[in-house]
């Protein structure tokens, strides 16, 4: 196994290097660190398996669709995984993504703390670097005070469109503290929560919003 997981590092390497910073390699290994002190609560977690996830789990990312054409099933077919490995680690990254809080439902230990562990990485201090590093990459506005917050969206409305780096913070970033589903991913996010907070209450006395 850890020469399997070590051939998918060598080809996410080069595939992450075509995405903007806030999903890059560099976030891969934040996930990783974040999966491994979660699953180091769990002893029951297949570590294999999170960490397989881990490596694969934004290659499928629909907001990178343009500019990658393999596909995480591809990676661990030609990596040499089993059938049923291959589709535990799927079904693992299948747990991830926030979709507008539209989420799939977790299905095994490893797909929770993955879930929290990216979600760890999207708040934060470095998820507001990822935000405005995203924001900037689309060219979206820093923050719009006129610009209405939705509560409720699906997937589609939550991906096509254009809202400011703020508003993010409201449509999803905030929320997820209370959306983490692993004792230590909830502990893990109180802090960065709190310092969400305080960096939008000092933006809002900067900016006058």
């Amino acid at each position: 196994m850890e020469q399997i997981i070590e051939k998918c590092t060598g080809q996410v390497i080069e595939i992450y290097e075509q995405f903007d910073a806030s999903h890059d390699f560099d976030h891969i290994l934040r996930v990783m660190r974040n999966a491994e002190a979660i699953a180091g609560t769990l002893p029951e977690a297949n570590m294999a398996i999170v960490r397989l996830a881990a490596l694969l789990h934004d290659v499928d990312d629909p907001k990178y669709k343009m500019v990658n054409h393999i596909t995480a099933l591809d990676l661990l077919q030609s990596s040499g995984v089993d059938d049923e490995t291959t589709f535990r680690v799927l079904e693992t990254i299948k747990s991830v993504s926030f979709n507008g809080g539209n989420e799939e439902e977790i299905v095994s230990i490893e797909g929770a703390i993955l879930r929290d562990a990216d979600r760890l990485d999207a708040i934060g201090a470095i998820g507001i670097a990822r935000t405005f590093a995203f924001g900037g990459a689309r060219g979206r506005k820093l923050y719009d005070a006129d610009e209405i917050v939705r509560t409720t969206m699906s997937e589609s409305e939550y991906r096509s469109k254009n809202t400011s780096s703020v508003t993010h913070f409201y449509e999803k970033l905030l929320l997820l503290k209370d959306l983490m589903v692993t004792e230590e991913g909830t502990r893990l996010a109180e802090e960065r929560h709190v310092f969400m907070l305080d960096f939008l209450e000092q933006l809002k006395r900067e900016v006058g919003i």
